[in-house]
């Protein structure tokens, strides 16, 4: 049978439809499908991950430090009218103030160092960070793209951060950084990142990657998420058995089928031949070493690589197929429930190759992290009672230390949509809530530092609940200091230009 072709992957969170809005919220990396949704994740026999809730003596501390601030403050109560012009003033105060979001050229080999200098401000809030996390309200928000591109190039340039991991497939990062020399920047993007992001907003990442690839620090590519994105051996001349890369296409394919479908024992009984070819394929990464790194020069790293990524394969066989197959048979019956199952395995896979990634294969190294504000935010599960806790939230408490988590929200304009790509328009700002309050500096582009904070009257929206907006059109209940240490507010947003 011919083998069936995978699409690539649109993606992960979703913004709302009319009819599912009421669900929107939840379904930040909803969809169960193996090539159009987000991926579960981890397997439960790794146990790097770890929740985030705050310590006792972290929450000791606040209580001690909201204490303090009472008895300092010898004011009245205020009305809520009172409290937000309070919080505008502060955040016109403190806020800092981009001068661009357009992505820098390199001259002679480098980026002019005053170009960056708006920039300079993050030095010391990142001066003991090895991971920085740039996250987005939306996928489809071109200015994210545009100043996540520009955030990635000072802090590769300026402060040695030399990897950019997307919310992407892990081998096809892998395979599209072993290769990128000989690629051009389209071929680089479209092959490593969810179709998402394949915009003209994105592209100057990749040229600026592929531009410093034969400097002393070139800016390395990698993934970490776990979804079936392009099929793991599409033209691959490494492996010499050509009848097991055939059945391989075509289990992929498979795999993708079973997990849109309803048949848990036609996947029961075909499940054990699965698992056995990519037994076999691990076997020829082994031994393969050399062959792999021919054909992937530009990543030293392949092999290892590669063999996680036919590992992830076998934990998905063994048992984010069937979850999915259970989800789509139960989903009408229990709702966000059934989502959930399959949502919290990709969460918990993605925060164990991130780990992995940043301990094991390149633990001396400083990385910059590309997803979803759900994905990297600290206290997503606080959003809605009894979801299960997201990426950000299971990394171990040493690399939470070592981290720097920027939120991406946008004030006006309008975003797409993940797979229809049609506009979703950012709703008008209620009063007092986090976007609302931080375009008190009437700028295009403003940063706020929440981590390096003491609460005082003009930042407590920073400690208690406050409205903040998903998609720009899903006002949710967060408490900002809980969710990131900074906060990047963008004006207005259009959508991306995007390339097909």
């Amino acid at each position: 049978m011919k083998p069936m072709k995978l699409t690539q992957s649109d993606h992960t969170v979703q913004p709302p439809s009319t009819r599912r809005r009421r669900f929107a919220l939840l379904l930040l990396t909803a969809t169960v499908a193996l090539t159009s949704v987000s991926y579960a994740a981890a397997p439960s026999s790794i146990v790097f991950a770890q929740s985030n809730t705050p310590s006792k003596q972290e929450e000791q501390s606040e209580q001690q430090a909201d204490k303090q601030t009472e008895q300092k403050e010898s004011k009245q109560a205020r009305s809520y009218t009172e409290a937000i012009t309070d919080w505008k003033k502060y955040a016109n105060d403190y806020a800092y103030v981009l001068k661009s979001i357009q992505p820098e050229k390199r001259v002679n080999g480098a980026v002019p160092e005053g170009n960056f200098e708006d920039l300079n401000m993050l030095v010391p809030l990142l001066a003991d960070k090895r991971i920085v996390y740039l996250g987005e309200s939306s996928h489809g928000a071109a200015e994210f793209n545009l100043v996540k591109t520009r955030l990635i190039q000072y802090l590769h340039q300026q402060l040695g951060y030399n990897f950019v991991a997307f919310e992407s497939g892990l081998p096809d990062a892998a395979i599209a950084q072993g290769s990128m020399k000989s690629k051009s920047a389209v071929e680089t993007m479209k092959r490593s990142i969810f179709k998402v992001w394949w915009a003209e907003e994105t592209l100057p990442l990749f040229r600026y990657m592929k531009d410093t690839q034969d400097s002393q620090q070139p800016l390395r590519l990698l993934g970490f998420d776990i979804q079936l994105q392009t099929p793991l051996l599409k033209d691959a001349q490494w492996l010499k058995d050509k009848a097991l890369q055939e059945k391989i296409m075509q289990a992929e394919a498979e795999l993708a089928k079973w997990s849109r479908g309803k048949d848990l024992a036609g996947y029961r009984k075909a499940k054990p031949e699965l698992l056995n070819l990519y037994e076999k394929l691990l076997k020829q990464v082994t031994s393969h070493e050399n062959e792999l790194k021919k054909e992937y020069p530009n990543e030293p790293k392949i092999s290892i690589l590669m063999k996680r990524a036919v590992e992830d394969r076998i934990r998905l066989i063994n048992e984010f197929v069937e979850i999915n197959i259970e989800v789509n048979l139960s989903v009408e019956k229990e709702g966000m429930a059934a989502m959930y199952r399959a949502t919290e395995w990709r969460d918990r896979a993605m925060a164990n190759n991130l780990i992995w990634l940043a301990t094991e294969v390149y633990p001396e190294e400083k990385f910059i992290v590309w997803a979803h504000n759900g994905h990297i935010s600290k206290a997503q599960s606080q959003v809605v009672e009894g979801t299960h806790k997201w990426m950000g939230e299971l990394m171990p408490k040493e690399l939470q230390r070592q981290s720097y988590v920027m939120g991406l929200y946008m004030a006006s304009g309008e975003s797409a949509e993940n797979q229809t790509r049609e506009p979703i328009p950012v709703l008008p700002l209620i009063p007092g809530s986090m976007e609302d309050i931080l375009s008190a500096s009437k700028q295009p582009y403003t940063f706020m530092d929440l981590r390096y904070q003491d609460k005082e009257r003009g930042n407590s929206w920073m400690f208690e609940r406050v409205i903040a907006y998903e998609w720009g059109a899903m006002a949710s209940l967060i408490i900002p200091r809980h969710h990131y240490d900074g906060v990047l507010l963008i004006d207005k947003v259009k959508l991306p230009r995007y390339i097909p």
